[in-house]
């Protein structure tokens, strides 16, 4: 394969802007000191080094319940709110999956009402489409040719799929020991991918120095403000497919802390547009006991989240610095929401409980998810009363290693009635 490898010129110092006026979008803002850029592949403020957003002037947004109702059948319905200009979608038709009301597994739990945002349906099986069809259609936008990432796999898949369809030159970078089906997963699209050796944070640390040395667009670095508001549109839905209204409660799987983050902003970017009356919904984060400084800072009631080594079956919530744990923190906190681990036993459970009750097959986060939600419920923190959603953010049969060994394989027989009746009905009996 010839690539064409475009180092950054320096003395330059190329800068890719969005060039048309952009009535919607103002630019970037730090989150910290709140100084404000262009809108441009930038993503750390050169002032304060706090991370960047997208700043939205929502004066200029003219947004309708029956915009959307008309819009199409994936994320792409709230164009208005994501941030790109371009009609030139790079488009899977991810978003706008199910929401599916839980009640065989609310009767377990002792709920009223129980929710599940089912995103193992999307075109690569994980809510990671939503963010890498804003991603790469940003990064096209700007002028790039080539793109890349880091991840724990699900966003590998999500941007060599992504990338085959645009016709993007990808460059994938993933812990070396992921599990095997995330690597075919990505494989198959014949990206350049790269295992290193090494955690997530790792690997992360190491496209940071590429990313500095090469111009290409890194999704999940210098393209990170326009990739995480993907994420919002799961709050989107979530509020469109129950009536234009807020749930009670809200459980979240979380890693880099950014998805809890931008649910809730779309929450309320929404109150502020008109769309709903109020959000007084209570934002929950999961995470694996493995894995969980987030959860720790919160128990500890501390602000200061300390980076850990991973050690759990949950690879995809894997990262043991969050780059907007910090922001999920003070999220919870100011919901009057609860941050809680479950350990990889748990997990497993999780992962069984919700396929053995609603049939959705969920991957180890969707087992982080359901584990937290089921401990909450036993700790009283979760009341009976209250409507709540959980976020399924990804399919099991990319993680089959979590539950092999913990489920049941077939009875081997003859081919013949009475081996039938002897060795299956008997014990069925």
């Amino acid at each position: 394969m010839g690539i064409k490898i475009e180092k950054k010129k320096i003395k330059e110092k190329k800068v890719r802007i969005s060039h048309k006026k952009m009535d919607r979008i103002k630019g970037l803002a730090c989150k910290e000191c709140k100084r404000e850029y262009p809108a441009e592949a930038k993503h750390v403020c050169e002032f304060c080094f706090g991370p960047l957003e997208v700043n939205y002037n929502y004066d200029a947004i003219k947004l309708t319940k029956e915009k959307i109702k008309n819009g199409p059948l994936s994320i792409w319905r709230y164009k208005e709110l994501l941030p790109v200009e371009t009609e030139d979608l790079v488009d899977l038709q991810a978003g706008f999956t199910p929401l599916i009301e839980a009640k065989n597994l609310a009767k377990i739990l002792g709920l009223k009402k129980l929710w599940l945002k089912n995103d193992t349906v999307n075109p690569t099986f994980s809510f990671k489409d939503r963010v890498v069809s804003v991603a790469l259609s940003k990064a096209r936008e700007f002028g790039y040719k080539t793109v890349a990432c880091a991840s724990t796999g699900n966003l590998a898949n999500s941007v060599a799929a992504h990338a085959a369809n645009a016709g993007l030159e990808a460059f994938i970078f993933i812990p070396y020991d992921l599990e095997r089906g995330k690597i075919i997963n990505s494989a198959v699209y014949e990206p350049n991918l790269v295992g290193v050796k090494g955690s997530y944070d790792d690997v992360n640390r190491l496209c940071s120095e590429i990313a500095s040395e090469y111009d290409w667009a890194f999704v999940n670095i210098n393209i990170r403000p326009y990739y995480s508001e993907g994420s919002k549109t799961l709050g989107y839905e979530t509020v469109e497919q129950l009536g234009w209204r807020t749930p009670d409660h809200v459980i979240i799987p979380v890693a880099s802390g950014s998805m809890l983050t931008k649910i809730y902003k779309a929450f309320e970017e929404f109150k502020s547009l008109g769309l709903i009356k109020d959000n007084k919904v209570k934002i929950s984060g999961a995470q694996a006991e493995g894995c969980s400084p987030i959860a720790a800072a919160f128990k500890s009631e501390k602000n200061i989240i300390k980076p850990v080594k991973p050690k759990t079956l949950a690879k995809s919530l894997a990262i043991g610095n969050p780059a907007d744990g910090y922001y999920a923190l003070k999220t919870v906190q100011k919901t009057g929401g609860f941050f809680e681990e479950v350990t990889d036993a748990e997990i497993v459970n999780g992962i069984k409980l919700l396929a053995s009750s609603e049939g959705i097959f969920a991957e180890t986060a969707g087992g982080v998810t359901i584990a937290v939600l089921k401990k909450l419920v036993d700790e009283g923190k979760i009341k009976p009363e209250e409507e709540i959603v959980a976020y399924i953010t990804g399919i099991g049969l990319k993680t089959l290693e979590a539950v092999e060994g913990s489920v049941e394989l077939p009875r081997i027989i003859d081919s013949t009635l009475k081996s039938f009746k002897q060795n299956v009905l008997k014990e069925v009996k």
